[in-house]
């Protein structure tokens, strides 16, 4: 395989043998080989993607990890894609618009989502940020007080529930003995300012953290200013030599933020700072409120078992004004409205034992586990306007109840049969149902239901070729059912009110092969794979700010993900991290540009006049072919100094499914320094970060599909932040 640039070819062909080359004739540091003037040494990885800690290298899996300084050291700590930037595999991109969320995919599920994450489970101290529709939120995850981050993808998701694309953990940091209270001050470019404050103690007994934040900034283009208030806290309390209970709590209010909406290529050429047709006009705008606690306890009932159970529950509160036209509205008397409200609340439990045992000699690792999570939501739409007033709340228009309820089972067992080999297989049996109820006797459906089920398999196994290179391969089956927001609307106009509950879920075929090694002062991975989906979610009809989905034949991606730490003599250290995949339409479809559009029974037929084709062939959209993410850090400890440079590219994207317009790639370079102080009690630190140092003009994001080719979400120039943050602990 070759990758282009602008400047030749660079042959990636030889890359296994590269890593084993590495490995091989690297010698490993020993007492008398110090590793600059720290004296560090890349540690082992440890993950809980078999809900055990474990070393990465030696699971037959795809996972990294990211950890506090990653997160924390010169970064805002506002939005994940600061962090999962290094993480091939992922792309995660920042929309410069705080009333939708990131872009965010795993070898390309979830690009599709114009609303949440999709195709992708989310949790939080290991409680689901993900509900039963497979929708997901990552508004409460608080990068402030973060230990570290998994990322797992490809097949053994499957064991996580319903998502095809993979998992994104992140887990609050425990306390350090004593008592510690310390503050952060940040500002930087668009009066962005973000104030945080935290504490944490452990008397031997109780381990607290406790995280709170401000967040506001005026933003990059107009009508794009946003605040967000974020608290977090988890408490651990040791019940017995065996016991322990934890207990999380977090919060997230946006009382206010503004939609910028997208431009269109002519808008984006003119003025890439002004807000899309109709976004001022019409106030569009987002709040958003969320409360959610839980639980988890934990108990080593053997010498050889352990029993872990989780309860948690929740309510979020969404209300967004959407720029749809008032004449658009008024032209079709049972339009749903242009303004959204959904009140949804949550809760679930999970139940796990985990048996760790010797069979004939050799290590066996069993987990069984059953989980049930249950979301129920209230959706509403009104007019958004009344009369002349435009951007305000009118006439209800849309109201109905939803239910959704899910309940796995699932096991895993992990053997190692000899001492260079170790086999992992697991299977997840799902069950999602769906409940709507209409109030309204004109605009809403009748009562509807729907199930969703599957079996899921997966097997993988590692091969331990040396003491430094491990090989493993693994295939699964994958399940992604439609949220609600994908079920929402049967037409665009709301003449079939109700949810569109002929849509079926994506089924997967994933198939992973890679090689993992690495000693003291390198790390690194190499994983191919390959994934064919049916009935994979695309858009039917789009139109007046509404979708309605259909399933499409076949898609297929293709893929290669390389990653690389390594730490040298003097303080420096570099990462680096590309992904490619090839994520293409397998079978032709058709979409529908004009009423009246259904679901074609042949779509290797000729089509009527108001469909057009989407051929085979065709790249998926938000899904850029080749990304590369490459840092370089010096350190020196004696004055407590660090500077990265980093720079990131990123191919062209596809907009819409047809591939008429795309977004170009780019490279963009930042850098960061800052010093950290100790005296006495107290720690200080003082970073300060330079964004895109070439101050290039590029489109960071592209709203798939988008009605009017309002696609483009650009990026902003230079920008500068510096943070300041103080500590005292006893």
């Amino acid at each position: 395989m070759i990758v282009l640039t602008k400047r030749g070819r660079i042959s990636i062909g030889a890359l296994p043998l590269l890593l084993w080359a590495i490995a091989v004739h690297s010698p490993a540091l020993g007492e008398d080989a110090a590793l600059g003037e720290d004296g560090r040494e890349l540690s082992s990885v440890v993950v809980t993607a078999t809900r055990i800690a474990e070393d990465s290298r030696d699971l037959p899996l795809s996972i990294d990890r990211v950890d506090a300084q990653t997160m924390r050291s010169g970064q805002l700590q506002v939005n994940l894609s600061e962090s999962l930037m290094t993480v091939p595999g992922v792309s995660a991109q920042s929309r410069q618009n705080y009333a939708q969320d990131l872009q965010l995919s795993v070898r390309g599920f979830g690009a599709r989502s114009s609303f949440g994450v999709r195709g992708v489970r989310l949790y939080s101290d290991g409680i689901p940020g993900t509900m039963p529709d497979g929708q997901g939120q990552f508004s409460q995850f608080d990068l402030g007080s973060a230990d570290h981050i998994e990322v797992l993808r490809g097949p053994f998701s499957a064991l996580y529930g319903n998502s095809s694309g993979g998992v994104i953990a992140i887990f609050t940091e425990d306390a350090k003995p004593g008592f510690s209270l310390g503050g952060t001050t940040e500002y930087g470019t668009f009066n962005t300012q973000r104030y945080a404050v935290k504490t944490t103690g452990d008397n031997g007994d109780v381990n607290y953290v406790i995280d709170a934040s401000h967040f506001q900034t005026d933003g990059y283009r107009i009508h794009s200013e946003a605040q967000r208030n974020l608290f977090n806290a988890k408490a651990s309390d040791v019940l017995s030599d065996t016991s322990k209970l934890t207990v999380v709590a977090n919060a997230v209010q946006t009382p206010s933020v503004q939609d910028p909406l997208g431009l269109t290529r002519v808008q984006l050429a003119a003025d890439p700072t002004q807000a899309g047709v109709n976004a001022i006009a019409y106030n569009t705008r987002k709040s958003l409120a969320q409360e959610q606690v839980g639980a988890v306890y934990e108990n080593h009932v053997s010498a050889a078992d352990d029993i872990s159970a989780s309860v948690y529950t929740g309510h979020r509160a969404t209300t967004q004004f959407q720029a749809i036209p008032q004449a658009t509205q008024q032209a079709a008397p049972l339009y749903p409205g242009g303004v959204i409200d959904l009140d949804r609340a949550y809760w679930g439990v999970d139940l796990h034992m985990t048996d760790q045992r010797i069979l004939s000699g050799t290590p066996l690792l069993l987990v069984a586990g059953v989980n049930y999570d249950d979301l129920a939501e209230a959706r509403k739409g009104y007019l958004n306007y009344i009369g002349s007033e435009l951007g305000v709340q009118g006439a209800l228009r849309r109201d109905e109840d939803n239910d959704v309820h899910d309940f796995d089972q699932y096991l895993q067992a992990q053997w190692d049969p000899a001492a260079r080999w170790r086999i992992v297989v697991g299977v997840r049996n799902s069950l999602v149902d769906v409940t709507s109820h209409g109030h309204l006797a004109v605009l809403d459906a009748a009562d509807s239901e729907v199930r969703y089920s599957a079996i899921n398999p997966v097997a993988g196994v590692t091969f331990r070729a040396t003491d430094a290179i491990n090989l493993y391969g693994s295939y699964g089956k994958g399940f992604e059912t439609p949220t609600l927001n994908d079920l929402a609307y049967r037409s665009v106009d709301g003449s079939l009110p109700g949810l569109n509950l002929g849509l079926k879920p994506a089924r997967s075929d994933n198939y992973e092969a890679g090689i993992k090694t690495g000693n003291d002062h390198m790390r690194a991975s190499l994983a191919a794979f390959y994934i064919r989906t049916i009935d994979e979610l695309a858009v039917l009809q789009n139109s007046g700010g509404r979708t309605v989905d259909q399933n499409i034949g076949e898609t297929t991606r293709r893929g290669l993900e390389l990653a690389a730490d390594v730490k040298w003599e003097g303080g420096f250290s570099g990462r680096f991290a590309y992904t490619y995949i090839r994520a293409v339409v397998a079978q032709q479809y058709f979409t529908c540009i004009a009423a009246p559009c259904n679901p074609l029974t042949n779509p290797n037929g000729p089509p009527p006049a108001n469909y057009l084709p989407v051929v085979a062939g065709n790249f998926l959209p938000a899904v850029a072919q080749n990304s590369v993410y490459l840092g370089l850090t010096w350190s020196y400890s004696p004055v407590g100094f660090s500077t990265t440079l980093e720079t990131q590219g990123r191919g062209k994207i596809y907009a819409d499914d047809r591939n008429t317009d795309a977004a170009a790639g780019y490279w963009v370079a930042n850098w960061r320094a800052g010093f950290e102080q100790e005296s006495g009690h107290w720690r200080f630190s003082e970073f300060a970060r330079l964004d895109n140092l070439a101050n290039r003009a590029y489109v960071g994001s592209v709203i798939v599909n988008e009605t009017n080719s309002r696609f483009f979400e650009p990026a902003p120039g230079r920008t500068i932040y510096v943070m300041f943050n103080a500590a005292r602990r006893n």
